[in-house]
């Protein structure tokens, strides 16, 4: 190499590495805001937010590895550039319900742009003790209990190897976010931890759930309203009552949902496998399209494959207006394993609006043993493979 080419090498080197300090953002310890192992962490991480947030180059809060105790919290505002949450220790929130501001998160994050939540905390959200007072599945008119998290308004924004435990209510809500990620992402709740839906997303678009085990005692992941481009890949569900589309119907001013994707996943001792559900009497008139549910597996899971226009539980409604949700363009393709019922597929769609090009390939459920059975009505499928019979 002659003498040209070795400096031109070495200045290249030299700007390469030079970038890469650049690149690292600046830290923000808790420490020297006041944080202490075994303390409350609220105003040292409140504190630690408020100068990384204004900072004008990247910047990651930091909060080593310890136990903390951490009341109701916001953390919020556009952020001057991208900002990073990097939490090594437990965090256990209050256990008294009373504690927290009605159904508001316990931990709230809002209108960030390129938020990232790191570390590999778990978040305890000590919620045995309330969910006995949780009565919401059966009446309207309850008392709301606080979630873990809720992500509002973010975008392009990143939570990774997290650890949600525990909730009072929800253990994750999303909404009006844009492109956010949660990979190795982990909800840990008994079965009996009542409406403790994992991650519960409205009105978001580009949300992906990778990577990630979900146990609770509601549905692993539910999606509301508004809801688009929604992938969920290589998620393990257990306990809980699966994945879920809606309930849709039940409030004015509902949005579409279309494109969502789950692709690769595991269902393990639930309720529900992968589930669509709309209210019956009701006038609320919204498309849900473009839902492909493939690569699928089932381990006694009581209803593997269902779509329900008639979801009406605690009598809340009245089945004698049948549901206005018109649903199309649904496939379910290369799904197995094991229903603890003998119906493995429940197909049933609204008499107004019968669901179309609904798609089913290659469907193998067993029952003790032998072939689960398809039911339907108002639904005529298109079968490709091996898949059962549908009968009224």
């Amino acid at each position: 190499m002659d003498a040209n080419l070795s400096m031109i090498y070495i200045s290249a080197l030299f700007l390469l590495q030079a970038s890469s300090i650049l690149a690292q953002p600046t830290v923000f310890d808790i420490r020297k805001y006041g944080g202490a192992p075994n303390g409350d962490l609220t105003s040292s991480l409140e504190r630690a937010w408020e100068v990384a947030c204004a900072s004008t180059s990247a910047s990651k809060v930091f909060v080593p590895k310890s136990t903390y105790n951490l009341r109701q919290i916001e953390l919020n505002d556009p952020c001057k550039a991208p900002i990073e949450l990097h939490i090594e220790g437990n965090i256990v929130a209050p256990e008294n319900p009373n504690q927290f501001n009605g159904d508001s998160q316990w931990l709230r994050f809002g209108y960030i742009d390129s938020f990232t939540l790191s570390g590999g905390a778990t978040f305890d959200g000590q919620g045995s003790i309330a969910w006995n007072k949780n009565n919401c599945a059966k009446t309207w008119n309850c008392k709301k209990l606080s979630m873990n998290f809720g992500f509002s308004f973010m975008k392009n924004s990143v939570i990774r190897h997290i650890t949600s435990k525990n909730s009072k209510h929800f253990h994750v809500n999303v909404l009006g976010c844009h492109n956010i990620t949660f990979n190795e992402f982990s909800i840990e709740a008994p079965a009996d931890s009542l409406n403790t839906d994992g991650i519960h997303i409205g009105r978001s678009t580009k949300v992906k759930i990778l990577n990630s085990n979900i146990g609770t005692g509601d549905d692993c992941i539910s999606l509301g309203d508004g809801s688009r481009q929604v992938s969920v890949e290589n998620v393990t569900c257990g306990p809980g009552h699966g994945i879920s589309v809606g309930s849709l119907g039940k409030y004015e001013n509902e949005e579409p949902v279309e494109g969502f994707i789950v692709k690769n996943c595991t269902f393990k001792n639930t309720d529900n496998g992968v589930r669509i559900k709309t209210w019956p009497g009701t006038s609320i008139n919204i498309p849900v399209s473009g839902l492909r549910f493939e690569n699928l597996v089932m381990i006694n899971v009581t209803n593997p494959i269902i779509i329900d226009q008639e979801y009406c539980p605690w009598n809340q409604c009245s089945k004698q207006t049948p549901s206005k949700v018109k649903i199309s363009r649904v496939s379910f393709k290369n799904i197995r394993g094991t229903s603890t019922t003998k119906k493995g597929i429940i197909l049933i769609c609204s008499s107004s609006v019968p669901c179309e090009k609904v798609k089913l390939t290659n469907i193998n459920l067993k029952f003790n043993g032998t072939p689960a059975i398809a039911t339907c009505k108002n639904i005529k499928p298109q079968v490709f493979g091996n898949v059962p019979t549908c009968t009224p």
